[in-house]
């Protein structure tokens, strides 16, 4: 994270969305290792919110290798997730064994055929920015049943008012590789928007409710670079240009005591269906 946490301001066009959503499933290794998980809490206020017992039937999109269905899965709900990356959705399917009630799909959210299902709620983590636009809200709310909700997740990196000075300096980074200086100030958890007018806009639900959770992660310096090098943001750089960037950052953390405290914020939006 470098005050490059949004991914949307990387795509100039349909295709660089899909080009990058795509990227995700190159290294399901290194997906599952460093990428942070959301605060249990969150998980208690996705199922008080949406009203969510044990048996209910979520649809979850993206779940990536299903760090976030797991939550899910442990407190009773059934999951059918829809997973593009066929790796991602391998790993998904190695690390969810022991649940019975969850199914991983392989394929897109768009492509995929509900074949008539209901669910209780459909639930994304970090992965609804990544659905087509003119798909997204559209088919969640025709496959949930009345009195269905959507659940989406968001955890942006954000940089609040006692981060530490690396996010300012290694932009200096950046910039020796040819890539821009971007202000981490831009990034503070307080204009971190939620996904409430995006909901109210589509004009397929009711008045949705927002939670926000920031907290913090220790990076070691080789799970900090393992993480980075999974982040969109610096796959628009050649290989070159990245491989310079890991060691450059390498160095800066390796001097400041070899750990990085990251900041992260859940930002939770739940709404019923019209």
């Amino acid at each position: 994270m470098s005050g490059r946490s949004d991914p949307s301001a990387l795509w100039e066009s349909p295709d660089d969305r899909l080009f990058f959503r795509a990227t995700f499933d190159e290294d399901p290794d290194a997906y599952d290792r460093t990428r942070p998980v959301c605060p249990p809490q969150v998980f208690d206020d996705v199922v008080e919110l949406a009203g969510l017992r044990p048996g209910r039937r979520i649809l979850e999109i993206g779940p990536g290798t299903g760090q976030a269905t797991r939550p899910l899965a442990e407190r009773g709900l059934a999951v059918v997730a829809v997973e593009l990356g066929p790796r991602l959705a391998e790993r998904a399917r190695a690390n969810l064994r022991g649940f019975d009630a969850v199914t991983v799909f392989t394929g897109s959210f768009e492509q995929w055929d509900p074949a008539g299902e209901r669910f209780d709620a459909v639930f994304s983590c970090n992965a609804f920015h990544w659905v087509d636009p003119d798909v997204r809200f559209a088919k969640a709310a025709a496959v949930l049943r009345p009195g269905g909700h959507l659940v989406v997740i968001a955890t942006p990196w954000v940089v609040p008012d006692d981060a530490d000075s690396f996010w300012w300096e290694v932009q200096d980074d950046y910039v020796a590789i040819g890539g821009e200086r971007l202000d981490p100030a831009t990034a503070h958890p307080d204009r971190v928007r939620d996904l409430s007018p995006s909901v109210i806009a589509s004009g397929y639900f009711q008045d949705p409710v927002s939670r926000r959770y920031r907290f913090d992660v220790e990076f070691s310096v080789s799970d900090y670079l393992t993480n980075l090098s999974t982040q969109s943001g610096i796959k628009r750089f050649g290989v070159a240009q990245r491989r310079e960037l890991l060691e450059r950052v390498r160095r800066r953390i390796e001097a400041r005591g070899a750990t990085l405290r990251a900041h992260l914020l859940s930002v939770l939006t739940v709404a019923e269906v019209r």
